[in-house]
């Protein structure tokens, strides 16, 4: 039987050695090509809006909780708050 435990690919030599070359040539592209790439920030930025809204609505239950009948006994009701 085997008794070690097997290591991801990322923290193997090859990963490693991937992961090395690819930020070298991410960093090279990004230099040679920096106008273009802010040149796209702002739509990336109007992107990430509805983007967050989709993804980060699925904690909180939806909007099933509207017609709600309030609970006169919590204090704050008379005032419209739960």
């Amino acid at each position: 039987m085997h008794d070690h435990a097997e290591t991801s690919w990322w923290r193997s030599r090859t990963g490693i050695a991937v992961i090395g070359l690819a930020l070298v040539a991410a960093f090279y592209v990004l230099r040679e090509h920096y106008a273009h790439v802010f040149g796209v920030l702002p739509y990336l930025l109007l992107l990430a809006c509805p983007l967050m809204h989709l993804f980060m609505h699925h904690g909180h239950g939806g909007h099933a909780g509207h017609g709600e009948v309030r609970d006169e006994t919590k204090p704050g009701a008379e005032r419209g708050r739960i």
